[in-house]
C-alpha cells in the first residue's frame, strides 16, 4: 500500500517534470483559479512546504497566508521555484513518515488539487487515479462526515471506488459520479450546474458537496 509520503512525493514529482517540460507556458492564468497563474500555483506549493517546515502555520489556510508564498516567490525562475518545493517538500515527505496516516491528509489534498489546476491549465490531463486522487477523496469524504454528522440527512456517495455515506439519520439522496468529479466539485471547481446533472436520486444539494466555506462554484461551467 501506498504511504501518504509516497503519494505526495510521486504528486510533486510529476508535477514538477510537468513544469519543467513546459517552462514557457506558466504564465497562464488558470481557469480553476483565475486570480492565480500556473507558476503562482508553483510558489503556492512550494511555500505550503517552506512554512510547514518553519512551523509558519499561524493563519494556515488563510488567503493572507497563501498571498505572502505567492508574494515571496513572484520573481523566481521556473527552476528556482521547483527547487523550493524539492527542498522542502523532501523534508515534509520525513515529516509525514514520521506521522500517525492521516495526519497531512490535507496537505496531500491541497497538493493533489491545485496539481489538478496545474494540469486543467496547461490541458495536461492526469493523475486522476493516483494514490494521491485516492487519498484526498479519503481525507475529504472523513471531513465531510464529521461536518454532517448531527446536522444534515445522510447522503450516500458512490464512486468507481466503492460507497461511503455523510450525515446522519434517515437516507434522503444518492449521488453517483466519479471519484475526480466528485473531488472538483468539493472544492468548488465545478459551477451548480455541472454539478446538478450528476445522477442524483432525491433532490440535488450542489452546496453540500462544497467542503468548506470559502470555496465557491464558478459561474461558467469548468470542463477538464
Amino acid at each position: 500500500m501506498t504511504s501518504d509520503a509516497q503519494a505526495y512525493r510521486e504528486l510533486r514529482t510529476e508535477l514538477i517534470m510537468l513544469a519543467r517540460s513546459r517552462r514557457d507556458d506558466l504564465d497562464v492564468t488558470a481557469p480553476a483559479t483565475p486570480e492565480w497563474r500556473v507558476r503562482d500555483l508553483l510558489a503556492h506549493l512550494g511555500g505550503v512546504c517552506d512554512d510547514v517546515v518553519n512551523g509558519n502555520l499561524g493563519e494556515v489556510g488563510a488567503d493572507t497566508w497563501t498571498a505572502v508564498q505567492v508574494q515571496k516567490r513572484r520573481g523566481w525562475t521556473v527552476d528556482e521555484l521547483v527547487a523550493d518545493w524539492e527542498q522542502h517538500g523532501g523534508a515534509v515527505d520525513a515529516l509525514i513518515d514520521q506521522a500517525p496516516p492521516g495526519l497531512f491528509g490535507q496537505l496531500l489534498f491541497d497538493g493533489w488539487t491545485h496539481g489538478q489546476d496545474i494540469r486543467g491549465a496547461l490541458q495536461a490531463p492526469g493523475d486522476q487515479d493516483s494514490p494521491a486522487a485516492a487519498r484526498s477523496y479519503v481525507w475529504a469524504t472523513e471531513v465531510m462526515a464529521g461536518r454532517d454528522r448531527d446536522a444534515r440527512p445522510k447522503l450516500s456517495l458512490i464512486t468507481e471506488a466503492g460507497a461511503c455515506v455523510i450525515g446522519a439519520g434517515e437516507p434522503t439522496g444518492t449521488l453517483r459520479a466519479s471519484r475526480f468529479e466528485l473531488l472538483r466539485a468539493m472544492t468548488g471547481r465545478r459551477s451548480e450546474a455541472q454539478v446538478r446533472s450528476y445522477a442524483w436520486e432525491g433532490r440535488p444539494d450542489p452546496e453540500r458537496l462544497l467542503l468548506a466555506p470559502f470555496f465557491h462554484p464558478p459561474e461558467n461551467d469548468l470542463i477538464e
